[in-house]
């Protein structure tokens, strides 16, 4: 039996199969009733089986034709898929990628991603919204986003976008020759501290750190609220107080040397900024370009 031979008429039987009738078959293949008939009857006479029982009304599988559809059918479903894939493979990114991003990716991420994804895709538009908050970024049209990882759903895909940072407490080099450093998460209660107001919840953010091996959440205390974190970081440069961030948030400001982390020893853990997407996305060929790009970035630069 030639291979070519041993595949014919098993498109026709996954048909009437999943239709439950050879016309309905016959619909889905673009073939004529007659052709779809003609095919499974020359299947059953090589197998020497019937693969359906056939009456006036409907048709209903055999026990050989429930134990050859039990083997094909997760095959044929494998089949589509990888043609699919290729089929987007081969296909050139178009369209406009919409992103959703956290602000921190303005300055860390997107001023070395756009300009390379530009120029590798011209043809593919891109729509930014910049916003810290969670969103349902599949059900309200988004692509992809840009997140740190800590409040990430596992349900999604992640790309590392950033080196790993850690979280810790954060004051200029004039509050710390008047006031003095920190050295543990308790010692803070004795600091003026700029407390941050989360702008969807509305609530004070809690400064996590670990102390003896334990998780310790502190609500600062202060008489300053903000609920931008860029405004948080200029009035921690001015030396007014401590705040609460990231070794990533605060790069800038570090390595001009306008602000010192302290308590790192007591950071709850190491966090990175991430692309993420859902698994049903990652074949578009735009995403799949941005991706790319994304990653080949972090190769060339893999700090």
């Amino acid at each position: 039996m030639s291979r070519h031979s041993r595949f014919d008429g098993l498109p026709e039987f996954l048909a009437i199969a999943r239709q439950k009738s050879v016309r309905g078959a016959a619909v889905a293949l673009d073939l004529t009733p007659g052709a779809v008939s003609q095919a499974l009857q020359r299947l059953e006479r090589r197998l020497g089986v019937a693969l359906f029982h056939r009456t006036t009304r409907r048709l209903s599988l055999t026990g050989p034709g429930e134990a050859l559809l039990a083997r094909i059918a997760p095959a044929a479903d494998a089949i589509d898929i990888g043609l699919e894939e290729a089929l987007q493979a081969s296909a050139q990114p178009v369209g406009t990628l919409r992103l959703i991003v956290e602000r921190v990716a303005l300055t860390q991420v997107l001023p070395t991603v756009l300009p390379a994804f530009r120029e590798a895709y011209p043809g593919v538009g891109i729509d930014i919204s910049v916003s810290n908050r969670k969103a349902d970024f599949v059900g309200e049209g988004y692509d992809a986003g840009i997140m740190i990882g800590s409040y990430l759903s596992e349900e999604m895909i992640a790309v590392r976008l950033s080196p790993p940072f850690r979280w810790a407490a954060f004051g200029s080099p004039a509050y710390f020759a008047t006031h003095g450093r920190p050295e543990r998460p308790g010692d803070l209660a004795s600091h003026h501290c700029i407390r941050f107001r989360r702008p969807r919840q509305g609530d004070i953010y809690r400064w996590e750190f670990v102390e003896d091996g334990q998780q310790v959440r502190i609500e600062p205390g202060g008489p300053m609220t903000v609920n931008d974190a860029e405004l948080m970081r200029q009035m921690a440069c001015q030396g007014l107080g401590l705040i609460y961030s990231s070794t990533y948030h605060a790069s800038r400001e570090i390595e001009a040397g306008l602000l010192e982390p302290v308590l790192l020893d007591h950071s709850p853990s190491t966090d990175a900024l991430f692309l993420y997407f859902a698994r049903t996305a990652r074949t578009q060929p735009k995403l799949r370009a941005f991706i790319e790009t994304c990653s080949r970035l972090r190769r060339a630069d893999p700090a």
